[in-house]
Protein backbone atom coordinates (compact mmCIF):
# COMPACT_ATOMS: atom_id res chain seq x y z
CA UNK A 1 0.00 0.00 0.00
CA UNK A 2 1.24 3.52 -0.80
CA UNK A 3 2.29 5.79 1.76
CA UNK A 4 0.29 8.63 0.89
CA UNK A 5 -2.91 6.46 1.47
CA UNK A 6 -1.65 5.63 4.78
CA UNK A 7 -1.60 9.28 5.62
CA UNK A 8 -4.56 10.75 7.47
CA UNK A 9 -6.97 13.06 5.76
CA UNK A 10 -6.03 17.27 6.87
CA UNK A 11 -9.06 18.55 9.29
CA UNK A 12 -9.47 21.70 10.61
CA UNK A 13 -6.99 22.19 13.46
CA UNK A 14 -6.47 24.67 15.76
CA UNK A 15 -2.97 23.63 16.04
CA UNK A 16 -2.62 25.17 12.21
CA UNK A 17 -4.19 27.98 12.75
CA UNK A 18 -3.13 31.09 15.16
CA UNK A 19 -5.25 30.56 18.56
CA UNK A 20 -6.56 34.08 20.20
CA UNK A 21 -6.37 34.06 23.97
CA UNK A 22 -7.44 37.09 25.65
CA UNK A 23 -5.09 37.77 28.59
CA UNK A 24 -5.44 38.42 31.35
CA UNK A 25 -8.92 37.58 31.96
CA UNK A 26 -11.30 40.76 32.15
CA UNK A 27 -14.64 39.53 33.17
CA UNK A 28 -17.78 40.68 31.93
CA UNK A 29 -19.44 43.90 32.81
CA UNK A 30 -21.70 43.40 34.92
CA UNK A 31 -25.47 43.76 34.21
CA UNK A 32 -28.48 45.10 36.24
CA UNK A 33 -30.34 41.77 37.18
CA UNK A 34 -34.25 41.73 35.56
CA UNK A 35 -36.93 43.12 38.16
CA UNK A 36 -40.15 41.98 39.23
CA UNK A 37 -39.22 38.90 39.90
CA UNK A 38 -39.63 36.46 43.46
CA UNK A 39 -36.66 37.04 45.88
CA UNK A 40 -36.07 33.31 46.10
CA UNK A 41 -35.13 33.43 41.92
CA UNK A 42 -32.70 36.17 42.53
CA UNK A 43 -31.13 34.32 45.81
CA UNK A 44 -30.97 30.99 43.20
CA UNK A 45 -29.37 32.92 40.45
CA UNK A 46 -26.52 34.22 42.67
CA UNK A 47 -26.13 30.59 44.58
CA UNK A 48 -25.84 29.54 40.88
CA UNK A 49 -23.48 31.81 39.74
CA UNK A 50 -21.19 31.82 42.71
CA UNK A 51 -21.46 27.56 42.58
CA UNK A 52 -19.70 28.15 38.98
CA UNK A 53 -17.43 30.29 39.95
CA UNK A 54 -16.05 27.82 42.49
CA UNK A 55 -16.69 24.71 40.04
CA UNK A 56 -14.03 26.67 37.59
CA UNK A 57 -11.54 27.73 40.67
CA UNK A 58 -11.65 24.12 41.93
CA UNK A 59 -11.18 22.25 38.55
CA UNK A 60 -8.37 25.08 37.59
CA UNK A 61 -6.73 24.23 41.17
CA UNK A 62 -6.62 20.51 40.03
CA UNK A 63 -9.88 18.77 41.87
CA UNK A 64 -11.84 16.86 38.96
CA UNK A 65 -13.81 14.44 40.87
CA UNK A 66 -16.99 15.42 43.35
CA UNK A 67 -15.94 13.04 46.14
CA UNK A 68 -12.29 15.07 46.44
CA UNK A 69 -14.55 18.53 46.62
CA UNK A 70 -15.39 18.52 50.31
CA UNK A 71 -17.38 21.11 51.95
CA UNK A 72 -13.58 22.81 53.45
CA UNK A 73 -11.73 22.41 49.98
CA UNK A 74 -14.94 24.32 48.81
CA UNK A 75 -14.54 26.93 50.91
CA UNK A 76 -10.94 27.31 51.28
CA UNK A 77 -11.17 27.96 47.34
CA UNK A 78 -13.77 30.69 47.73
CA UNK A 79 -11.53 32.04 50.21
CA UNK A 80 -8.32 32.33 47.88
CA UNK A 81 -10.50 33.52 44.88
CA UNK A 82 -11.93 36.35 47.54
CA UNK A 83 -15.62 35.59 47.64
CA UNK A 84 -17.93 35.03 50.75
CA UNK A 85 -17.59 31.08 52.01
CA UNK A 86 -20.65 29.36 50.83
CA UNK A 87 -23.25 27.73 52.48
CA UNK A 88 -23.45 24.00 52.61
CA UNK A 89 -26.50 24.30 49.73
CA UNK A 90 -24.13 25.80 47.85
CA UNK A 91 -21.01 23.46 48.27
CA UNK A 92 -23.62 20.54 46.77
CA UNK A 93 -24.10 22.49 44.11
CA UNK A 94 -20.67 22.85 43.40
CA UNK A 95 -20.34 19.31 43.69
CA UNK A 96 -23.44 18.57 41.26
CA UNK A 97 -22.15 21.18 38.56
CA UNK A 98 -18.50 18.87 38.79
CA UNK A 99 -20.47 15.63 38.83
CA UNK A 100 -23.04 16.76 35.62
CA UNK A 101 -20.40 18.38 33.66
CA UNK A 102 -18.44 15.16 31.51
Amino acid sequence: MPAAALKPKPTQSTAKRAVLLDLPYDPVEKRPLPPGRPREWYVTHNRRLKAMRLAIALLDSGVYMPNQARNETIRSTAEVIGIHPPSDMTCHMVRALMRYTR
